[in-house]
C-alpha cells in the first residue's frame, strides 16, 4: 500500500459538495489513486490542495452524444483540424487563461506541472482543435482504461471544444471509452448529453471502466516506475478534420 490514503467517499462533506480531504500533493502517485477512486483536486492560489468526491456526479456516456443539427452543421462547414497530444502544453495553459465569466484560475502552475508529469507517463492527454495553423480549441484530461476523465477545455472559435469534446465521445463509440467523467453538471455539458449520476452509481461504473489498466496503475501508485510510456489504444482512432467527425457520427 502506498503511504498516503484516502477517506471513503461517503465521508465527504454535503456542504461545500463533494470536499474529502485536503493537503498533500500532486505526484503522479497521489494523483492516480486519487482519480483510481473517483476522487479530483481542484483548489485556488489561496488554498491547500483540495480533493473532491461531489454527489451527484456529471458523466457522458459516449453512445448518449447529442449532436445537435446546428453543431452537425458546424463540423461539416468549417473544417477544423484535429490532433493529439501535439499541443499538450499550450492546450493546459490555454484552459488556465483568465475567462470573462471568472475571476482568476484553479488552473494553477502548481496543476500544470502536476499533469505535465502524467502527459509524460502516458495518462494524461491533450486534444488539439487547429483552423489552418492556429490552435482555436482543445481539451485535455485523464485516462485509465476506459474512463476519461475531463479536466478542461477552451475555445477562441465557434464549436471549437464541442469539436473536441465530440472527437472524444467518437472515440468512445468505437468502444475505447465507457464514460467520460465531467465532475460537475453545466447546462453546456447538459446540451450534450452528460447526465448526473449518484456518486456510488458512478464508482461502480469507474470501477469497472478502469479495470484493465490498474495492474500497472497500482505499480506506480506503489512507488515502480515504469520502464515505458504508457500506450493508449485508441491513439490512432482520433479523427482528422471535423468533416471526418462529421461523417463518422451520422454514419
Amino acid at each position: 500500500m502506498p503511504d498516503f490514503e484516502f477517506p471513503a467517499s461517503i465521508e465527504a462533506l454535503k456542504e461545500p459538495n463533494g470536499l474529502l480531504a485536503m493537503g498533500g500533493d500532486l505526484s503522479p502517485e497521489r494523483l492516480l489513486l486519487a482519480y483510481s477512486r473517483g476522487i479530483f483536486p481542484w483548489f485556488s492560489s489561496d488554498e491547500p490542495i483540495l480533493w473532491w468526491a461531489p454527489d451527484p456526479r456529471a458523466i457522458l456516456e459516449p453512445s448518449e452524444f447529442i449532436v445537435s443539427k446546428s453543431f452537425g452543421k458546424s463540423l461539416k462547414k468549417r473544417g477544423y483540424r484535429l490532433s493529439l497530444n501535439k499541443e499538450f502544453s499550450s492546450v493546459v495553459k490555454a484552459c488556465a487563461a483568465p475567462r470573462p465569466s471568472q475571476e482568476g484560475t484553479w488552473i494553477l502552475p502548481s496543476m500544470i506541472s502536476a499533469y505535465s508529469a502524467l502527459h509524460r507517463l502516458g495518462y494524461a492527454h491533450s486534444i488539439e482543435v487547429w483552423c489552418e495553423d492556429n490552435l482555436i480549441g482543445g481539451l485535455y484530461g485523464v485516462c485509465i482504461g476506459k474512463a476519461f476523465f475531463g479536466e478542461s477545455m477552451f475555445s477562441v472559435k465557434t464549436d471549437a471544444s464541442k469539436t473536441a469534446l465530440a472527437s472524444l465521445a467518437y472515440i468512445g463509440q468505437m468502444g475505447y471509452f465507457k464514460l467520460i467523467d465531467c465532475q460537475v453538471e453545466s447546462q453546456h455539458l447538459t446540451s450534450m448529453g452528460a447526465r448526473s449520476l449518484d456518486r456510488a452509481v458512478f464508482e461502480h461504473k469507474l470501477e469497472n471502466a478502469i479495470s484493465d489498466d490498474m495492474e500497472q496503475v497500482q505499480q506506480i501508485i506503489q512507488g515502480v516506475k515504469p520502464s515505458t510510456m504508457h500506450r493508449v489504444p485508441w491513439a490512432s482512432m482520433l479523427p482528422e478534420s471535423s468533416v471526418e467527425l462529421f461523417l463518422w457520427l451520422n454514419t
